[in-house]
């Protein structure tokens, strides 16, 4: 058995399909991890219509889903995800609630309430379960294990790390780094993870422009997750959650540039698979394979 990794969506913010971001993709942020005989689902932007497309519709189908929040471009594709309207299948939704205390459950339902929708989340008959998390709170599914910590992100976030039969991999998305040191969180996160599924929406010349500062808008640059790589021991980095405006030509040389400092790095591609095998006693390391 193996673990898995595929990539639905892969930016942030806003959906930007067209000529120019064909290679990487247009859709947001939505990653499967198919670990052993289990799904897990890591947010639902507007990739997940592919991967619902992408399931079975003549036999059941069941998947744990994980948000790690509830900003439009996390969930704005859930109501699109045609397995949850089919009953028989066996969806089980996971979300930490709000500050204000709003759960994931009462988020989505809100989402398809009129006028922005024409059903309610009533009618995902395939929907069995909402789970709300506290932040810390440790989640087991079978021989699964995942851990989450708080992510620096406004209207907070979390970062989940999975860990199955000696494979680790983080998943950590919509954090901002700090300007003085490296978040201990995160790095609690990515520690000696196989691989590192990270935030790097912004160049550091972008983050630090003195007319258009992005400075508190939650999100980190390519330059901060290859720290983050470097500190943590990471054997490999995937940069995630592309601005919509970095086009595929911008990707290339933000790939280019990032391998020079942390020659594991990819970036996460539509369509990407990272297929890891647990390691032997001969060899422990996990074999990473990476195609698209």
């Amino acid at each position: 058995m193996t673990f898995k990794i595929k990539f639905w969506g892969v930016r942030g913010s806003i959906p930007c399909p067209g000529p120019t971001t064909v290679r990487y993709g247009g859709n947001t942020t939505c990653v499967e991890m198919a670990i052993g005989r289990e799904r897990l689902i890591f947010d639902a932007g507007t990739g997940i219509k592919m991967l619902g497309d992408s399931l079975p519709s003549q036999e059941s189908v069941s998947a744990d889903i994980f948000f790690t929040h509830s900003h439009w471009d996390h969930i704005q594709g859930f109501p699109f995800f045609t397995p949850a309207f089919r009953p028989g299948n066996f969806f089980r939704v996971y979300g930490v609630p709000t500050p204000d205390g709003t759960t994931i459950e009462q988020r989505l339902h809100e989402q398809m309430l009129h006028p922005n929708f024409p059903v309610p989340l009533q009618t995902m008959q395939g929907i069995v379960a909402f789970y709300d998390l506290e932040v810390g709170e440790d989640v087991v599914i079978g021989n699964i294990e995942l851990q989450t910590r708080p992510l620096n992100h406004p209207g907070e976030a979390m970062g989940y790390r999975v860990s199955w039969q000696g494979i680790t991999v983080a998943f950590i998305t919509d954090t901002e780094h700090f300007p003085d040191r490296l978040d201990d969180n995160v790095l609690a996160l990515a520690q000696n993870a196989d691989v590192l599924i990270i935030d790097a929406t912004y160049t550091d010349e972008e983050y630090y422009d003195r007319q258009m500062s992005k400075v508190g808008w939650g999100h980190s640059t390519w330059q901060e997750a290859v720290k983050v790589a470097q500190a943590a021991r990471v054997r490999q980095l995937i940069l995630f959650h592309h601005d919509p405006g970095h086009d595929d030509s911008m990707l290339d040389v933000i790939w280019d540039r990032a391998k020079q400092q942390f020659p594991a790095t990819a970036i996460a591609k539509e369509g990407m698979e990272i297929s890891l095998i647990p390691g032997t006693m001969a060899n422990p390391l996990a074999t990473i394979t990476i195609v698209g």
